[in-house]
C-alpha cells in the first residue's frame, strides 16, 4: 500500500511534482509528435493514459507515473520500504532493475541501504494473471522457483536461459515460466490508496484532530525522506573511502 503523491499546489491549470521545479500541465499526446515519459522511459502510444508535462523543459510524465506513491511496501523487499527516486543516486547515473535485470535511467523504487532498485513498471506487475500464452493462472515470483538455486531454466516463451534472481511468472502445475516482458508489456499501474471517509454532515466544521493527523503524516514523510538522504550520503562516503584505499594500495 502506498501513499499517493498528491500535490499541495494542484490546480486546474496544472500540478506540481516533486521531480520537477515547474508546474506540469495536462498535455494532449496527439498534439505532440514524440513524447516519452521521463519516469518510466516509455514512449507514448494510444494505450497510455494522460500526460502531464513542462513543454519548455520537454519533461513529461504519464498520469500513472505522476501519481506513483513516494513510498511503497513491496513484497519483493519486505525488510525495508522502497522510496521513489526521480533519478538514480549512483555515480553512473543509472541502476540495474532487480526485477528484469535491465538498466534504467529514470524513476525507480529504491532501498538505499540495500542498493535495491526496481523500475516503476516492474513494481506495478500484478501478483497473478491470465494470458493467452498459457491456459492457467501465472504467479509472480521474485526469483528461481526451485530450492536448488543452481538449476538452470529457460523462458518457455522466448527459450532464453533466465537469470535465477530475475522475477518471473510461473505455473507450478505445468512448470511453465516466462520473463516479465515475455508475459506482458509492463506498465505503471494505478497504485491503491486509502480513500478518506466522506463527511456525513457537509455543513459541519472540519475536525481539528484530522488536521493534526495530516500534519503528523506529513512530518513522518519528511522524517523518512531525511533518513533516506542520510543513508545515501553514508553510502557515497563509504564508496569514496573504498576508492581512496584502492588507490593507496
Amino acid at each position: 500500500m502506498g501513499r499517493r503523491n498528491w500535490s499541495r499546489d494542484s490546480t486546474s491549470q496544472g500540478k506540481q511534482h516533486f521531480s520537477h521545479s515547474h508546474i506540469l500541465k495536462l498535455v494532449n499526446p496527439t498534439e505532440v509528435e514524440t513524447l516519452t515519459c521521463n519516469a518510466c522511459e516509455q514512449p507514448n502510444n494510444n494505450n497510455k493514459p494522460n500526460f502531464y508535462g513542462c513543454s519548455s523543459c520537454q519533461y513529461f510524465l504519464h498520469e500513472n507515473c505522476f501519481n506513483a506513491p513516494r513510498f511503497l511496501d513491496h513484497s519483493s523487499h519486505s525488510s525495508h520500504p522502497l522510496t521513489l527516486l526521480a533519478s538514480p543516486t549512483y555515480s553512473s547515473r543509472s541502476y540495474t532493475c532487480k526485477a528484469c535485470g535491465s538498466v534504467g535511467n529514470g524513476f525507480c523504487f529504491s532501498c538505499a541501504c540495500c542498493e535495491f532498485d526496481v523500475h516503476l513498471q516492474c513494481a506495478s506487475c500484478p501478483s497473478s494473471l491470465l494470458v493467452d500464452k498459457h491456459p492457467h493462472q501465472l504467479e509472480l515470483l521474485f526469483g528461481s522457483p526451485f530450492e536448488d538455486k543452481n538449476i538452470v531454466y529457460s523462458c518457455d516463451v522466448c527459450n532464453v536461459i533466465m537469470k535465477t534472481d530475475d522475477w518471473l511468472y510461473y505455473c507450478a502445475g505445468c512448470d511453465f515460466m516466462s520473463h516479465l516482458t515475455c508475459t506482458i508489456s509492463p506498465e505503471v499501474g494505478v497504485f491503491p490508496i486509502q480513500q478518506p471517509h466522506p463527511n456525513p454532515n457537509p455543513n459541519q466544521s472540519p475536525d481539528p484532530n484530522t488536521n493534526s493527523a495530516v500534519e503528523m503524516i506529513n512530518a513522518a514523510n519528511e522524517a523518512h525522506e531525511q533518513i533516506i538522504a542520510a543513508q545515501i550520503r553514508a553510502r557515497i562516503e563509504a564508496q569514496g573511502r573504498a576508492a581512496a584505499l584502492s588507490l593507496w594500495d
